[in-house]
């Protein structure tokens, strides 16, 4: 049976579909896939709805396929507060794990020194940093890192596209891309995923999703975290 290439989404890997299931792939040192499927089974087995992980190993994961349609696809206007409301609870329910459970660490411990290591990719910045240097990124994430971190299970990469639901009834039916899941504060998921809801690559969504989103998750804005952790995504 042929693997057929897929072409949306900004995974960093070759991403392929056949009936049922799909296959990533890549030779990129930094991207461990095999990682990825551990962290997915990690997350089934708490509970939360994740792509079931077929096989994995050094360069590979083989998924099944998840049912239903991601929240960047087009929704019906009635469907897309329901939308957002599940990706609230999802997250309620993720974050409220216990940490002490999870054995991967994504804190600033970690993930700062990953940062200082990396070159991001400065033709793809934020529209907000469009013409930053390396330099001047590294010098706001110095200026701008948060005193202390509100630590809780995260996805880490909590964007539209890798989160599905049923179309029906808007349940999430799994989440996707977890090769960033772990220990992290909650701002990591909350800045990455109201920065999605009001991208101009989701129009349907907007500054109405965010603000309903953070409020059926049941916190106010935090500009400052925001700013930091969208920075930080930079480098990832």
């Amino acid at each position: 049976m042929t693997w057929h290439p897929v072409e949306i989404g900004r995974s960093g890997a070759v991403v392929e579909w056949r009936e049922g299931m799909f296959r990533k792939t890549s030779d990129d040192p930094r991207m461990d896939l095999e990682a990825e499927g551990a962290r997915l089974r990690w997350l089934r087995d708490a509970g939360i709805p994740t792509a079931e992980v077929l096989d994995c190993g050094p360069g590979y994961l083989i998924t099944a396929e998840v049912p239903g349609r991601s929240a960047a696809d087009p929704w019906p206007v009635e469907l897309r507060p329901r939308v957002i409301d599940a990706l609230a609870d999802l997250l309620i329910a993720l974050h409220a794990l216990p940490v002490e459970d999870c054995p991967y660490d994504r804190s600033l411990h970690v993930t700062l020194p990953e940062a200082l290591r990396a070159e991001p990719d400065l033709d793809d910045l934020d529209e907000a940093r469009r013409g930053w240097t390396r330099d001047q990124l590294v010098e706001e994430l110095g200026r701008t890192q948060p005193a202390s971190e509100d630590l809780v299970v995260t996805h880490g990469d909590l964007c539209m596209p890798n989160v599905l639901f049923a179309p029906d009834t808007c349940r999430v039916t799994g989440v996707i891309d977890a090769g960033r899941m772990g220990v992290a504060d909650r701002w990591v998921d909350l800045a990455i995923a109201t920065r999605s809801m009001t991208s101009r690559l989701n129009a349907q969504y907007g500054p109405w999703a965010a603000e309903r989103f953070l409020t059926r998750y049941g916190t106010e804005p935090d500009p400052g975290k925001t700013a930091f952790y969208r920075l930080l995504d930079e480098f990832a």
